[in-house]
């Protein structure tokens, strides 16, 4: 084997992008963390939009689920081929469209007069989502150099925590002093400004050579992946997995994918290689990515509840609990790098997902009395967990692809970290569910069988129909916490267990050390020469 080059790694960025290329970093934060916040502010207003007009717009149980569903139905159905398209067509014009139409979106569901107009508009914004989350990874892999792409990479993924932390907090502000509207506008000024920033100092970049598209591929992965998330976002709603309304657009969508990865395998110009997915660096970072959403997502579901039901917290008081698992993310993801230089990201990898695993386990303990300092101290090893997971699985993913293919690279770290994190709500929520039923209904006897059903479905159902039969419905409050907190347990045990699947998938199939000069490994799963040898990247100072 001729010696890697390192000659070529000058010229590879332009010297004119290689000097803002920090600031161009900073101008990608601000859209994803726009981006990843709105979600989180959104959580948070979910009552408030519940009540009736003029505090909120009368949006019924099923109208919020789908105010939130039908953002990540359309976000998670395009990400993919939003990508393919930012490396034909540009990933700043992609970058530009997607940040636009997010503005557009956020504008118009400030202002919904109905639920319906409401799950209109965060459709529009998940569309315009779906173009910025793979373009800014994608952007970063063409103004930095390799060497500097895992730390350039952990910043960016420490943007995320910031957008957790200031999430909740912003939304609970903002609750307070202006109307639910206030949670969508607040997006404008941001867009405005990221426009401005975007149209001047970011440099555009596409894959010189993309060949012909592959237009049955990109048309198999958008309905695959739309009916897949579909099948899981029903699954979550019915709390029921085995329904025929889940069961049909689910399998619908994996024989659909099916399809798309039988196609792409024998098309001579295809969407994605599907010869990446057999090096065990890359196909093991991708199924780390999905296993650690799949686990913590569920576990976000139900401490939403345990905070907030349970403990008695505000909305916004359970956000600023959750700002030591956003620290720890902040500060740790940027040094990732550093640990994995030192270790390898094998086992950098395996400690992060033990930690998030026992941060996941810790739920078990937790009842009504749990001190608020160990809450936060389990918050923050989780935090800490996943800042040293998704910063060295990310780099593994990009770093194997040529940077030519960095915006299917992005899109497909997305889409599996997508996938992941709904099929963890849809699954570990029918758990919860599930338990929970079995937990109260030996305890709702004495409710008028009318309300008998609904009374069974979560806790806040329970507390809810408990108000409503006033005095008679007070000993249902004490079984109803109870119940929640067993089945928090199964819930927990079950999420630890993916976790510990994902740290003995990354343990097995991850790279260990990298050698002493630094330089990758052949038989460790890195692409040798993908990103040097694959000539120069249009790239548009």
């Amino acid at each position: 084997m001729s010696q890697p080059s390192t000659a070529p790694a000058g010229p590879r960025v332009p010297e004119a992008v290689h000097r803002r290329r920090w600031v161009v970093l900073g101008v990608l934060m601000l859209s994803l963390l726009i981006v990843v916040l709105d979600n989180s502010i959104l959580n948070v207003a979910v009552k408030t939009i519940a009540v009736p007009a003029p505090t909120g717009i009368g949006a019924t149980q099923s109208e919020l689920e789908w105010a939130i569903n039908s953002y990540t139905l359309v976000f998670a159905g395009l990400l993919f081929t939003s990508g393919l398209l930012g490396d034909r067509l540009g990933r700043k014009r992609v970058l530009l469209f997607g940040i636009t139409v997010f503005g557009i979106g956020s504008a118009l569901a400030a202002f919904s007069g109905s639920p319906g107009e409401l799950i209109a508009y965060r459709a529009v914004m998940g569309l315009g989502a779906a173009f910025v989350m793979p373009a800014t990874l994608a952007v970063l892999m063409n103004v930095f150099e390799r060497d500097e792409q895992p730390r350039a990479i952990g910043i960016w993924a420490g943007s995320v925590g910031l957008a957790i932390a200031i999430g909740p907090i912003t939304g609970g502000v903002l609750l307070e002093h202006f109307w639910w509207g206030s949670i969508f506008l607040v997006n404008v000024p941001v867009v405005l400004l990221a426009l401005v920033l975007m149209a001047w100092l970011v440099p555009d970049s596409r894959d010189p050579n993309p060949g012909r598209i592959d237009l049955p591929g990109v048309l198999l992965s958008v309905v695959g992946l739309v009916l897949l998330v579909y099948g899981i976002i029903r699954g979550g709603e019915l709390a029921e997995l085995t329904d025929v309304t889940v069961l049909a657009p689910a399998l619908g969508g994996l024989a659909v994918l099916v399809l798309f990865v039988l196609h792409e395998r024998r098309s001579d110009h295809p969407a994605i290689d599907m010869g990446y997915f057999k090096k065990p660096a890359f196909s093991a970072a991708v199924a780390a990515i999905a296993l650690v959403f799949f686990a913590l997502m569920g576990v976000t579901f139900f401490s939403a509840f345990y905070l907030q039901s349970v403990r008695g917290y505000s909305a916004l008081e359970s956000g600023l609990l959750i700002l030591p698992l956003a620290v720890a993310q902040m500060v740790f993801a940027p040094r990732a790098r550093l640990v994995v230089e030192r270790f390898g990201a094998r086992a950098v990898c395996t400690g992060g997902m033990l930690l998030v695993a026992l941060g996941l386990a810790a739920f078990a303990l937790f009842d009504e009395t749990t001190p608020v300092w160990v809450l936060e101290v389990v918050f923050f090893v989780q935090g800490a967990g996943m800042a040293h997971i998704m910063p060295p699985v990310t780099v593994a993913v990009m770093q194997t692809l040529p940077r030519e293919k960095a915006g299917s690279g992005s899109a497909l770290n997305n889409t599996f970290r997508q996938v992941g994190g709904a099929l963890g709500v849809a699954v570990l929520g029918s758990v919860l569910s599930s338990a929970y039923r079995g937990g109260i209904e030996g305890h709702l006897g004495g409710v008028p069988e009318a309300l008998r059903d609904t009374a069974g479905e979560s806790i806040e159902a329970t507390l809810a129909v408990a108000q409503q039969l006033g005095p008679a419905g007070e000993d249902l409050i004490a079984p109803a916490y109870t119940a929640f907190l067993d089945a928090m347990h199964i819930t927990a045990i079950a999420s630890a267990t993916i976790g510990l699947v994902g740290a003995v998938v990354v343990a097995v199939f991850l790279p260990g050390r990298p050698p002493r000069d630094g330089r990758p490994d052949a038989g460790e799963g890195t692409a040798p020469g993908s990103v040097a040898a694959s000539g120069p990247v249009s790239t548009e100072a």
